[in-house]
């Protein structure tokens, strides 16, 4: 066998012994990678359309769906982008820095306008903020363009610190130059995604047009396009009528997938089995991708519509942060009593220790440090004190 082919061997080899290995800790259900969905046919997130003309806009949902609408727009997620401007933590009346050695970062307003500026005390270089991405609930960062490139500031703000710091995964302790100190380049590919998931209608026929789209996510984020549906039910509700079959099924409804696509669905912007896997994330940063650790929990099983993210999550409105509300969610699944049987329908035993507050225990929040913020640990368990983090 020849040297090149003997490197063929070996490389196809090392593929089929890390599926077969993957195969081996993927739970039943968990299915695809978010890259693997978007070749199929249908409506997936982050999918790109072939015409601005297909989408409605919300205004246009809202006729049919008034009170969804007006309460999707509360929520986080109908948050998650805007013009840098528009964010009012930039607005903030008290100073937004923080020191890294030599260099001191700082956000300010400069003529009504975010502003971004780092010095290492000799030189000082800015540039004004134009995206923002995130909300004020846990933490917000920043794009500024140069020389039409889209550079991240590496300057983040966190609610915890009221104040900036790095942005996650992006510190730089020993910077080259000023340059490199104050952001880093993001290429093209990179800012598709980002946006694809935190605003709709952000690519178009191939095309990024930040000019275009609509910041934040959107009814038709999550539904696809609405303008055919849209137009359908019109004209059904004009002839006297509601709509019809061949109307609704103009529109994408996510309810109707299986537990595991279902979850795989949320996992396209927050993070599947399959993503966090090929991603190589590990450590307690598994944390902020809640379909992953939902799917490798336990009770995940074949996969069960009682314990879905939409199951104890509705995307339609804020989100409840009470212990004690997800609890009648838990015990679809579990006995209350002690010593009660379990049965086909509630197949979860009863826990010994209480009968309320479930998700305090069993899904304890869990501080990620580049986040400065503890989030919900959606790997369900039985968690054991001085127990190592769960991979």
């Amino acid at each position: 066998m020849t040297p090149v082919r003997r490197i063929r061997y070996a490389t196809a080899a090392a593929a089929v012994l890390f599926s077969l290995a993957m195969c081996s800790f993927l739970p039943v259900g968990a299915q695809l990678s978010t890259k693997d969905h978007l070749t199929e046919p249908g409506w997936w997130p982050s999918q790109t359309s072939q015409s601005l003309e297909d989408y409605a806009g919300s205004a246009a949902c809202a006729k049919c769906h008034k009170q969804k609408a007006a309460e999707q727009r509360t929520t986080p997620m109908a948050r998650t982008l805007m013009h840098a401007e528009d964010a009012d933590i930039l607005h903030a009346a008290y100073e937004l820095s923080f020191h890294n050695g030599k260099y001191v970062y700082k956000i300010r307003e400069t003529a009504g306008k975010p502003e971004l500026s780092v010095t290492d005390g000799t030189q000082t270089i800015s540039a004004p903020l134009v995206w923002a991405f995130g909300t004020s609930e846990v933490a917000q960062s920043y794009l500024f363009l140069r020389d039409g490139n889209y550079f991240e500031s590496r300057a983040t703000y966190f609610r915890t610190l009221q104040n900036v710091h790095f942005t996650p995964a992006r510190a730089l302790l020993t910077p080259g130059s000023l340059e490199e100190a104050m952001a880093r380049p993001v290429g093209m590919e990179e800012i598709e995604r980002c946006f694809l998931c935190h605003s709709t209608a952000a690519v178009i026929a191939g095309k990024f047009e930040p000019s275009k789209l609509t910041p934040s996510v959107t009814c038709e984020a999550c539904h696809g396009p609405g303008v055919n549906h849209s137009d359908a039910m019109q004209a059904s509700i004009l002839q006297g009528g509601t709509g019809d079959d061949e109307a609704r099924a103009l529109i994408f409804d996510p309810g109707k997938l299986s537990p595991a696509d279902s979850v795989d669905f949320c996992g396209a912007c927050h993070g599947t089995w399959w993503d966090v896997k090929l991603a190589g994330i590990s450590g307690v940063s598994q944390v902020r991708s809640q379909p992953y650790r939902l799917q490798s929990s336990k009770c995940w099983g074949k996969g069960d519509p009682r314990i879905t993210c939409v199951a104890c999550h509705d995307p339609h409105v804020p989100l409840m942060r009470e212990a004690s509300g997800y609890d009648e969610k838990c015990l679809k699944c579990h006995v209350l009593a002690v010593g009660s049987k379990t049965t086909r329908d509630h197949p979860g035993a009863a826990c010994p220790v209480a009968t309320k507050n479930c998700a305090t225990c069993h899904m304890p929040k869990i501080e990620v440090p580049e986040m400065h913020y503890a989030f919900a640990d959606h790997l369900i368990r039985v968690v054991r004190l001085g127990a190592s983090f769960p991979e």
